[in-house]
């Protein structure tokens, strides 16, 4: 109930995509209508699963992953950037985060993507603006990581994976999502940068 009176719309969203997820991994039809197809969207075709396809993942773990990152620094967020512009930094960072993958992808019949990872990348950065000095921690890494470190070396992980990686993940989802989530919290966040530099100096 705190999070729910403390960070309405990131509650809402949290629990609607843990249960669409649940759902889908019990009616796999569910895949069938909610998944991002490319082919199909640059077509003008199934235009909505720009925003089903973060309702749902493909497994366990991939849930795990995009749920636990989405608590650890949604419900912060909102209430640094407001209910309102948390609620449409999400939708366009689901969105705009899945575009550059239609277009890569128009002419491949076969290619399907799903998840939340370009949302939740998006809020990931918004909160690196915010607080570029916080400790992000990372699986078997026994010391924190400075935001701003740990930013920088994910948008270059994103690049060199979108270019040779074959392990099936979107990103360019992760790329662009955190891309929008920079860009949008710099325009509705005045100032943003000025804090963004004092934070890193000190100052």
């Amino acid at each position: 109930m705190e999070y729910l009176n403390a960070a309405p719309v990131a509650s809402l969203i949290f629990v609607f995509t843990l249960i669409t997820s649940l759902y889908a991994f019990y009616d796999h039809s569910i895949y069938g209508k909610f998944m991002l197809h490319p082919y199909s969207v640059s077509k003008g075709h199934q235009v909505y699963t720009l925003v089903t396809s973060g309702l749902i993942h493909a497994d366990w773990m991939h849930l795990f992953f995009n749920m636990f990152t989405y608590y650890a620094f949604g419900f912060a967020l909102e209430g640094l950037l407001g209910s309102w512009q948390f609620g449409l930094l999400y939708l366009l960072s689901l969105v705009l985060s899945d575009l550059p993958t239609v277009f890569k992808y128009k002419d491949n019949y076969n290619y399907h993507s799903l998840g939340a990872s370009g949302a939740v990348s998006g809020l990931l950065f918004s909160f690196i603006l915010f607080n570029p000095m916080s400790k992000i921690y990372i699986m078997f890494i026994p010391i924190g990581i400075p935001a701003v470190v740990f930013g920088v070396l994910y948008l270059i992980y994103c690049v060199y994976a979108s270019r040779n990686s074959r392990d099936h993940i979107n990103h360019d989802a992760h790329f662009f999502g955190a891309l929008t989530g920079l860009i949008f919290t710099i325009i509705f966040k005045p100032g943003i940068i000025m804090h963004f530099f004092e934070a890193l100096t000190g100052r």
